[in-house]
């Protein structure tokens, strides 16, 4: 049985091509003519999806925070427990998520201020209670490390991969970024 992804909805094609330009070109060097070209519609016809640019930006970036959160949280569900197989899922969603989302590591970068108050707190929230769940397993993996340390080192790990964008086109193989990424926890462990 073969499994069929729909094709992308006009509001997803829109965000896609939003958060390419964005990457790009920076948030205030795209117009929303350019957008609306890039999806074959009029510039205006993006207001029949978006209130403005502003919402495009904002729904990029919290939904991104989103879907991983609860990629995180959906691994943890499927571990059934077992500390290495969640480290090594966690690793997995996010190696995907940074070679498949390239543009949206850019934007966050360098756009996450220009978000409305409410929109990054929001995203910050939900990025503390992804880092949570990464503390917690790498501590499971590794429990000589502090909860500081475990910290720290989730932190180093996501900056070694979403360093993707930075690579060139292709990124760097996934199977690179997860040794890496299991190495960086070892080495934290002292390992």
């Amino acid at each position: 049985m073969s499994t069929r992804t729909s094709a992308p909805t006009r509001r997803e094609q829109i965000l896609r091509e939003a958060a390419r330009l964005f990457a790009e070109r920076g948030f205030h060097g795209v117009g929303v003519d350019e957008i609306g070209a890039a999806v074959g519609i009029s510039g205006p016809g993006l207001y029949r999806h978006f209130p403005g640019k502003d919402a495009m930006l904002a729904e990029l970036l919290v939904g991104i925070s989103e879907r991983l959160l609860s990629g995180g949280r959906r691994r943890v569900a499927e571990s059934g427990g077992d500390p290495e197989a969640l480290l090594a899922a966690l690793i997995d969603g996010h190696i995907d998520f940074a070679l498949n989302d390239r543009p949206l590591i850019t934007l966050h970068d360098r756009e996450l201020d220009r978000l409305r108050e409410a929109d990054r707190r929001r995203v910050r929230q939900l990025q503390r209670q992804y880092v949570e769940l990464w503390v917690q397993s790498v501590r499971e993996v590794y429990p000589s490390l502090t909860e500081a340390d475990a910290r720290s080192a989730v932190h180093a790990v996501f900056g070694l991969l979403n360093s993707t964008p930075h690579l060139g086109p292709s990124g760097a193989p996934a199977g690179l970024l997860r040794r890496l990424a299991r190495g960086a926890f070892a080495a934290a462990d002292g390992g």
